[in-house]
């Protein structure tokens, strides 16, 4: 038996429920050392304030926390604690302390010391703004010159930092009502995280024009701080609406067409049973992605397994070809024997160089001429294999593609539940900006995961030892029933925003939406041999409506919940998943007076993940719409399948 806590995130961890303070008119969250969700009535003023220690590969070194001291008061609070930080040659301590009065001022300092020698990156203060009620709005900052410069938020994802040498910044969050952020203790400096999928503006310390790594000797104090004040008049404010349903509303109009929806071949390298090819086909799959690094050997095989498997699945594949600067034809000409007068069928080429951050039109060039007249038919894309940033810094020439390509994930900076989730808003907006500079050219999200498949920024190899723990690039929340929710909204995400396609995790293992046979040799993996993962009947539910209408779907909390809703002919099938880890009612408007209703949740997920087939089956229970309101009751990170019309 599987216990609640692996069932809804992938750990046996307990989930400590964030503290909520307030500061005169504001409003806000302590947790684990950090301040998030500092509001001023409805509007967010920060969404997270924290420490972060960054080793020389851009590495996080997460915290542990003791000594913490909280008084707290109507209006006002006051918390001191110790965190130290260690990894490998890391080890830093430093002691925080975070005031909030009754004026609205919050200020959070901290005062550390290296207790070895090591390098870092960054150790220091961030500060994030939200994209929701700043984009596009005016700010001014204060330079660490004095200079004021007025300026404005980006609204599409600006590439290089919009806003440097920063000693202050403040903006309007409501009529008459400033808030001012200040730094002290070292230089700070904007960059747009959403480049990454984070969905906030963070300013950070130590500006990247500084040299980095930098060795930190033993001994060496670090004192920073950051303080937030209101001016105007801010007196009390503006009322928070009450604890009710959240609202879900869904549109009778398509917002565009279901993207072709794939997998990866599975990286551990083992072939297909005939079981899972069966179970792969209940996804209604396009395609099979299959990574070629033609720069070394081996290729030939993995080709071999990615075509067998493709026919098997009876879709097409698509290819990522890793080319080498010097020997790019070559390889191109080997790849075309191998494929021989038979090839099978390929979707697209993903062309990529490996000394090249983002596909140069010679490179794409190159994979036209060996390769046109190979797979008749196929798309020739090119982009990054990294994250949205290398595309939008490198910004390639749309005339020499048939469709661009990046990849996404949403743990680049942050990697609890929360800021996950936060990650969903931002993935429409990454296609958005690319809009700006690729027009209308397909654009191919390839792949989404749910942790980095390696770090694009490593200097060096990383510190410590893999015989314990988890691999880099494998998460345990892909078993649970967050990664089902958070697939919901990813694909809800990208499937509203017109893209033509995305490739979605991998066929089985870890990274897959199905366990092995043999299962995990991880005990820190809690799945089940031979199972799925609830994500799985996710894919498996959109599959079903493979070619068919994306419809609008709103939610008046994103952060709580995610909803996303198909029409193919006469049937509409709604998926809305609960983003919280708490149980919550979620209001569903809908024009029709009942809907058939099934649930994936804590109560029969497991039995999801033992027997998909008799789960699939099952097509729930049949529950009236009063005046066109469905009232969804979920647990935690739960998905409902609401179906609409046909033989619903």
């Amino acid at each position: 038996m599987l216990s609640l806590n692996v069932l809804r995130w992938g750990s046996e961890i307990e989930q400590a429920p964030p503290l909520p303070l307030r500061a005169g008119p504001l409003t806000l969250l302590y947790e684990a050392g950090e301040l998030r969700a500092v509001r001023f009535g409805e509007r967010e003023v920060l969404r997270r304030v924290y420490v972060a220690v960054r080793d020389r590969n851009w590495g996080t070194i997460l915290p542990t926390f003791s000594e913490v001291r909280i008084e707290r008061g109507d209006d006002r609070f006051a918390i001191d604690f110790l965190a130290e930080h260690r990894e490998g040659s890391i080890d830093f301590a430093w002691r925080g302390t975070i005031s909030g009065d009754v004026t609205g001022t919050l200020r959070f300092a901290m005062d550390g010391a290296a207790r070895s020698t090591f390098l870092r990156n960054r150790i220091g203060f961030c500060v994030l703004h939200p994209p929701g009620p700043c984009a596009g709005r005016p700010c001014v900052v204060e330079t660490d010159d004095g200079a004021m410069i007025e300026g404005h938020f980006p609204r599409q994802i600006a590439p290089e930092q919009p806003f440097r040498e920063m000693r202050a910044i403040g903006h309007e969050v409501a009529p008459g009502v400033r808030a001012e952020v200040r730094f002290a203790g070292d230089l700070f400096e904007m960059e747009d995280q959403r480049n990454w999928t984070d969905d906030s503006y963070k300013t950070y310390c130590t500006p990247l024009r500084l040299p980095f790594p930098v060795e930190v000797l033993a001994g060496t104090r670090i004192e920073q701080a950051v303080t937030l004040t209101l001016s105007g008049a801010p007196g009390s404010a503006p009322g928070v609406e009450g604890d009710g349903p959240l609202a879900v509303t869904i549109g009778t109009g398509a917002v565009g067409a279901l993207p072709a929806l794939g997998l990866g071949l599975a990286s551990h390298g083992q072939v297909l049973s005939a079981r899972q090819v069966a179970r792969l086909h209940a996804l209604h799959l396009a395609h099979l992605r299959v990574d070629l690094p033609l720069t070394e050997e081996g290729w030939r095989e993995t080709l071999r397994r990615a075509t067998d498997e493709a026919a098997a699945l009876g879709v097409a594949l698509e290819v990522a070809l890793f080319l080498s600067p010097e020997g790019a034809g070559a390889e191109l000409v080997a790849l075309a024997a191998a494929l021989g007068a038979a090839p099978p069928p390929i979707a697209r080429w993903l062309v990529f160089n490996t000394a090249e951050k983002v596909t140069s039109a010679r490179t794409v060039g190159l994979a036209r001429a060996a390769l046109a007249g190979v797979a008749p038919g196929a798309a020739f894309g090119g982009g990054t294999n990294a994250y949205f940033t290398e595309l939008n810094r490198e910004r390639p020439d749309p005339a020499t593609l048939d469709l661009a390509a990046y990849s996404i994930n949403p743990q680049v900076h942050a990697f609890d539940d929360t800021s996950l989730v936060e990650t969903l808003a931002c993935q429409p907006t990454t296609v958005a900006s690319a809009r700006q500079f690729l027009g209308d050219l397909p654009l191919a999200i390839s792949p989404v995961t749910l942790r980095p498949r390696f770090n694009p920024n490593a200097t060096a190899a990383a510190e410590g030892s893999d015989s314990v723990g988890l691999p880099f690039a494998v998460d345990p929340r892909q078993t649970s029933l967050f990664g089902a929710a958070w697939t919901v909204g990813s694909l809800a995400a990208l499937a509203a925003s017109g893209v033509a396609s995305a490739t979605y995790y991998e066929t089985t293992g870890p990274r897959g939406v199905m366990e092995t046979a043999a299962g995990s040799p991880w005990p820190d993996f809690p799945s089940i041999p031979g199972g799925v993962f609830p994500l799985y009947h996710i894919l498996a539910d959109v599959g079903e409506f493979a070619g068919g209408a994306v419809l609008r779907a709103t939610t008046d909390d994103p952060l709580g919940a995610a909803a996303l809703a198909l029409r193919a002919g006469e049937r509409v099938r709604i998926l809305v998943a609960n983003l919280r880890p708490v149980r919550q009612q979620i209001a569903l408007s809908l024009p029709v007076e009942r809907a058939r209703v099934r649930t994936l949740d804590e109560t029969n997920a497991e039995a999801a993940i033992r027997a998909p087939e008799g789960f699939r089956t099952a097509r729930g229970e049949v529950v009236p719409a009063a005046g066109g309101t469905l009232i969804l009751d979920l647990l935690p990170y739960a998905v409902a399948r609401v179906d609409v019309g046909g033989e619903g």
